[in-house]
Order: C-alpha cells, then sequence, then structure tokens
C-alpha cells in the first residue's frame, strides 16, 4: 500500500475524472473560439454571428475564414449571418474585377492601358489598411483603382494580414512582395510577366519604435534595369527626427546604386518640406518627380482632410506625405517621368473612400 501511495503522485490528473479532463478541453477551445470571433467582427466589421459562421466552415483557421469571407457575394455573406453557414469553395468572386470605382478620375487619368514597351506607370498608395471600418468595400474599391489602371508597380503601405490575403488571392497577374506578414508593413506588386524580378531585399531602420523598413526590389522593364524602393516612414510631428534619420537612409541607399540603374523611391514619407531642408535638400542626382512635373497642384495634396472624410477630422488639413524620388541612370536618360495623378478621389457605395490617402499614379517614358 506504501508504493501504490508514493506512485500516485506520478500522474498529474490522478484522481480526475475523464468528464472533468473533458469538460476543461471544452472550456479553453470554447475561449479560443470566442477570441477569433472577436478577432474576425473586428476586422470585417461583421457580427459574432457571421463570425462563428466563415469560422466553422474553415476549420476555425482565421486566415482561411477571412479569405471566404472577402471574396464570398454580399448575399452569401447575409447567408451566413442568418444561417451560420459559410461561402463554399466555388463561391469566390474577383474583386480586381469589380466595378467599384468609375471609369475616369476626377484629374482626368487614362484608362487601363495595353503593354507598351515605350512606357510604364506605377502607383504608390497608403491604403489604411489600420481602419477596420467599411474594410471589405473599401479593399475592393483599391483592387477596382488597380484593375482600371493595370499599372506595371504597385507601393503599398499600410497593408495587413487581410488586405495580403486578398491581394495573393486575386492579383494572379502580379508578382508580390510584402515588407512583411504581421501588423502593417509594406507591399510591392509587380506585372508578370514585363517586370522580371531578379533580387530583393529589407533594410531595417534601426532605431524606429514601430518596426518599419525599406523594401528594395531590382528588376528588368524593357530592357532596363531599375530599383525599386518603398517604405512608410515614421508618423506625426513629434517623430520629425526618426523620421528624417529613415530619410536619409533612403537618400543613402538611393546613391549607393549602381549608377546604370534607374532608382525610384516612393511611399507614404510623412515628410514636411521644411524636413527635408533641414538634410539639406535632396541630393543633386535625386529628384521629386513632382517638382520635376513642374509642381503640378491638382496632384499637390495626397493627405487633405478638407476633401477626405474617412477620419472625420474637424482640422483642415493638406500634407504633401506621399512622394516620389528619382534618381536616373548616368548612362543616359532612359526612363524619364511623364505625368502625374492622384487617384481614389470617389466615394464607395458605403459612402467613405477607399483609404483616408490619395494614391499617386504616375507614368514614365521609356527611351530605347
Amino acid at each position: 500500500m506504501e508504493l501504490e501511495a508514493r506512485a500516485e503522485p506520478r500522474s498529474p490528473r490522478a484522481g480526475r475524472g475523464e468528464e472533468e479532463e473533458d469538460e476543461d478541453e471544452e472550456l479553453r477551445l470554447a475561449k479560443r473560439r470566442k477570441v477569433l470571433c472577436s478577432e474576425f467582427a473586428a476586422v470585417t466589421s461583421s457580427d459574432e454571428a457571421v463570425a462563428s459562421g466563415f469560422l466553422a466552415g474553415s476549420g476555425w483557421h482565421l486566415e482561411r475564414a477571412l479569405d471566404a469571407y472577402f471574396e464570398a457575394p454580399m448575399n452569401e455573406q447575409a447567408a451566413a449571418a442568418a444561417g451560420g453557414g459559410s461561402a463554399g469553395p466555388g463561391s469566390c468572386i474577383d474583386l480586381t474585377a469589380d466595378d467599384t470605382a468609375s471609369n475616369t478620375s476626377s484629374s482626368g487619368a487614362d484608362s487601363k492601358q495595353q503593354d507598351d514597351d515605350s512606357s510604364f506607370s506605377l502607383i504608390t498608395w497608403n491604403i489604411d489598411g489600420l481602419d477596420l471600418g467599411n474594410l471589405q468595400e473599401r479593399a475592393r474599391g483599391v483592387c477596382s483603382y488597380l484593375a482600371l489602371y493595370s499599372p506595371d508597380v504597385v507601393f503599398l503601405q499600410e497593408v495587413i494580414p487581410p488586405y495580403l490575403c486578398i491581394l495573393q488571392r486575386r492579383a494572379g497577374g502580379y508578382t508580390i512582395i510584402p515588407g512583411n506578414v504581421d501588423g502593417y508593413f509594406t507591399a510591392m506588386l509587380l506585372k508578370k510577366p514585363r517586370v522580371k524580378v531578379l533580387k530583393q531585399e529589407i533594410i531595417r531602420f534601426p532605431t524606429t519604435s514601430m518596426m518599419r523598413n525599406l523594401l528594395v526590389v531590382h528588376v528588368n522593364i524593357s530592357g532596363n534595369e531599375l530599383c525599386l524602393m518603398t517604405s512608410h516612414l515614421e508618423s506625426t510631428r513629434d517623430h520629425s527626427k526618426e523620421r528624417m534619420k529613415q530619410l536619409q537612409i533612403v537618400l543613402n541607399k538611393m546613391q549607393e546604386e549602381s549608377q546604370s540603374t534607374t532608382v525610384i523611391f516612393g511611399g507614404d514619407t510623412n515628410l514636411r518640406d521644411s524636413e527635408v531642408a533641414k538634410l539639406g535638400g535632396l541630393p543633386k542626382n535625386i529628384t521629386d518627380i513632382w517638382e520635376f512635373l513642374g509642381k503640378p497642384q491638382h496632384c499637390r495634396y495626397t493627405w487633405d482632410t478638407s476633401s477626405n472624410t474617412n477620419l472625420r477630422i474637424e482640422s483642415k488639413c493638406k500634407l504633401r506625405f506621399d512622394r516620389l524620388y528619382f534618381r536616373p541612370a548616368a548612362e543616359g536618360g532612359h526612363i524619364i517621368p511623364r505625368n502625374m495623378d492622384l487617384i481614389g478621389l470617389e466615394k464607395l457605395d458605403c459612402g467613405r473612400f477607399p483609404s483616408d490617402h490619395w494614391g499617386l499614379l504616375c507614368r514614365f517614358d521609356v527611351i530605347l
């Protein structure tokens, strides 16, 4: 009896019945599923009934459930809310074909262009993934603009995992390179097969509090080598010093690239003109494309709370946060900026814009 008494402590669950253990496991599972439902509902702005339906139909995998939700037609989302069902595998729609945006922007931008070796186009856009309000409609709006203009290169900032899932599923004509996969991050979309990817790297900003970085991708377009860079520099006036340090890293990297390569940097810089002036201005061989094009006023301000009501800010601010910098190849002007427009200026059916930022569409001439 003494030996049996000493042996009892060896089992951590000794003395507990199987029914009690099963109840504990069910309780843990229920708590986990409740957390998943809350996360799903927060991202999609839906209720927990919809969340439970999509999660159950996706084996309680959050990313799969988000994929199914954002790809499901509105009537199937309503059915899920009513009956707890989820979209079937054959119910996906092509978000890039959704006609959410109008066929022309107020700036008079051209409609979708066919591939032409004598030119290429680029969009840079902070898509405000951190705003979870009307996320589905705004994501569809962004995709419809990409379908409308069919840019060769896309720089995106404030991408979040649900957005990345949408892009990976629906932007099949693009090579997608994210700068991260957690939190919010940048991403680069490169049209296949026109833009050939040569190599890529991510340069960490060493002292940033937000884990921001510089995404660098070397490509070949129409026989020309380009180094493409995008970033989301530190936000708010209080982080001016940190932002200027990050800008200096960007400019240094642009300068370090081979002189036979054209370098284009674009993104949400959060810069004020005074900050660039404090650094002594841009290096002589690096150009602010907006300035190079004669400072066109129709696309000066990319963050304009007097026109863009997404944030519902009472004070009216107009700032040129989103910028494009250009360093031509030293051996000749093989690539030249031609024009620039704003995109994302139309409200969606939900009454909001795709983002609190306007996007920048820039076209380049390729001299063969």
